[in-house]
């Protein structure tokens, strides 16, 4: 941590001190998370989904570990194997349950930490790469979530598979190649599912890698802030433990008292119902969709109808990636110098009304692929762009924003009172 002021972690008692004098790891959580690392005074509840984003992670991966000693990743007996672990295997259901419905939980905190950092700016220098780095690692869930999906070889599973690695095929000349090479054959089948199991597996443990890179980079300039200005002194800041360490527990809280409801009151409500059919290749479901965190994007896929030098399929695909890539040019097509958008009146109302076409987006992408549904996914997709290629960039230069407080202290007491102490020193 770069702030002068933070407390030096300082051994306890003898076994501490040779441990610290040999591997310094009790120092580095004590300046991460501990009294050693000051943190604004001034976050709210939005700061707690990072913690809770680590959480969901854990529990997917010990969910998913135990899982797969049961888990057979074959497709003539994997579904079986999903009714063997639900049916047989002690707590099996109460594993499955947890897994299913935690990639769920952490994929809604994820989104509301991406949304909190877009409204208060935490993608502004000096903070590109956490953005950069938050962005790979949510590249990073949908591919693991994705071949998740596959795994319990049910007719959505399995169809959802088609209908993914299906888009590489709108790729021209080398297409149908590249999808028989990511299927290991023409259609999904055992080659398939075995290295989507493999994956599923190893991809959590990247990602856990890449949190640690994403925290390594928030703690080089600290953590931002509601009002976006930067630490000015100690009297700005608290040590995150205890105070902040007592307020992320107040959010686990919360989050396991909600996943816990979900899992054992609905456990299937964010599911599809067709998942518990087998896969049949020789049957097409009516209605084919993937998990509802897709949704928005999936709308953006099917919202092209119409060929034009490139057929529909291709322009939907590079629709679908260009959506989610375009947030890595965020930190540069946002060019104004204040960060909050609580200080800047045109930015909060127009990213309210991102919030609402994401919405609109995520209800139609699991909606039939008929009228009016494709022409309203039309509408959302060209305003979805439109805001952060178009609107974006015009606020930034032509927007006059509120004026700012003088420091963080002056947020949060309402006056600027250098003589305020840090808690720490107390």
């Amino acid at each position: 941590m770069s702030f002068p002021w933070a407390e030096q972690y300082t051994p306890k008692n003898p076994f501490m001190k040779w441990m610290d004098e040999r591997l310094p790891l009790p120092r580095l959580v004590y300046n991460s998370v501990g009294a050693g690392y000051p943190v604004p005074r001034n976050l709210n509840y939005f700061w707690n989904f990072g913690v809770l984003a680590g959480l969901a992670l854990v529990i997917q991966i010990v969910t998913g570990v135990i899982l797969a000693m049961h888990y057979a990743a074959n497709a003539d007996i994997a579904f079986a194997s999903v009714e063997h672990i639900m049916r047989n295997v002690n707590s099996g259901w109460l594993l499955r349950y947890l897994h299913a419905n935690g990639a769920s939980f952490f994929f809604l905190v994820v989104y509301i930490h991406i949304f909190r950092g877009l409204y208060y700016g935490s993608y502004k220098a000096p903070r590109e790469m956490v953005w950069l780095l938050g962005l790979v690692i949510f590249l990073l869930m949908m591919a693991t979530a994705f071949m998740g999906y596959v795994l319990p070889w049910g007719q959505m599973s399995f169809w959802a598979t088609q209908v993914i690695t299906g888009l590489f095929a709108a790729i021209p000349l080398v297409g149908e190649s590249i999808q028989q090479w990511l299927l290991g054959g023409f259609a999904p089948d055992n080659a398939a599912l075995n290295r989507f199991f493999s994956l599923h597996y190893l991809l959590p443990f990247v990602i856990a890698g890449c949190i640690i890179l994403h925290i390594w980079a928030l703690h080089l300039p600290g953590s931002s802030n509601p009002t976006g200005i930067d630490v000015k002194g100690p009297q700005d800041t608290l040590p995150f433990h205890p105070y902040y360490t007592a307020k992320d527990g107040f959010g686990v809280g919360i989050f396991l008292i909600l996943l816990a409801i979900m899992t054992f009151f609905a456990p299937n409500y964010l599911g599809h119902a067709d998942n518990y059919i087998e896969a049949n290749p020789l049957s097409t479901p009516a209605h084919i969709v993937p998990e509802w965190y897709f949704w928005p994007f999936y709308a953006i896929l099917r919202a092209f109808t119409v060929d034009f030098i490139l057929p529909a399929k291709l322009w939907g695909v590079l629709a679908m990636f260009a959506s989610i890539l375009l947030l890595f040019f965020l930190p540069w097509l946002d060019k104004s110098p204040v960060r909050s958008g609580k200080f800047r009146p045109k930015f909060k109302i127009w990213f309210w009304v991102l919030i609402a076409d994401i919405a609109l987006l995520g209800y139609l992408g699991g909606a039939p692929a008929e009228e009016p549904y494709v022409m309203l996914s039309q509408i959302g997709s060209i305003y979805y762009f439109a805001h952060f290629l178009i609107i974006l960039p015009l606020i930034s230069r032509t927007e006059r924003p509120s004026p700012l407080p003088n420091s963080i202290t002056e947020a949060v007491l309402g006056k600027d009172t250098t003589a305020a102490q840090p808690a720490a020193a107390e």
